[in-house]
């Protein structure tokens, strides 16, 4: 399989700094939780939470969809919850790339009936090619149109998150790869 690179290193960092300036200054004198999306999410994640220049808390949850032939069914199932008490507080759910938007929806939807004050989506890419269900995106890093993409925590079949560029992976068979890779892209 042959990868080209779409969003270099240096790229990634302005923009995770950009959207940390905007968090802190939309959240001054606030002390938000930031709940990455586990497993993807964490070199965004670390990095996102370093360059605020606010309080914060951070926890992580984890959601799975699964399915015949490792294809997203729709179903989700939560394997990971936060541990941190989220009632009346101001939620910031990080994710890496949000793309069919059903396990998204789901993690807001499950959050949303805990009580938060608030609750906002930070994503380091929206992409939209296989977009299911609408979700709205307060924080977008990069807006990618198609491309099945890995490296900077992105992966297939758990390869190519040591990246620290993003690549489009191409291959003769895409569908081999949308298959094998399940909902992540």
């Amino acid at each position: 399989m042959e990868k080209q690179i779409l969003i270099p290193r240096h790229e990634i960092q302005a923009k995770v700094k950009d959207l940390a300036l905007r968090i802190s200054l939309d959240y001054a004198g606030k002390e938000p939780i930031l709940i990455g999306i586990l497993n993807g999410v964490v070199f965004f994640f670390a990095e996102l939470v370093m360059a605020l220049s606010i309080p914060t808390k951070i926890d992580f949850i984890r959601a799975s969809s699964y399915g015949a032939n490792m294809a997203s069914s729709g179903t989700v199932k939560l394997v990971k919850d936060v541990e941190i008490p989220v009632k009346n507080k101001d939620l910031i759910i990080v994710e890496d790339m949000v793309d069919t938007g059903l396990t998204l929806n789901y993690l807001v939807d499950t959050l949303k009936r805990r009580e938060p004050a608030s609750l906002r989506i930070c994503a380091l890419i929206d992409k939209t090619e296989r977009r299911e269900q609408e979700i709205t995106v307060d924080y977008c890093g990069f807006k990618v149109q198609k491309g099945f993409l890995v490296g900077y925590g992105l992966d297939y079949a758990e390869h190519y998150r040591y990246l620290p560029d993003i690549w489009v992976l191409e291959s003769a068979d895409a569908s081999v790869l949308r298959q094998e890779g399940g909902d992540d892209h």
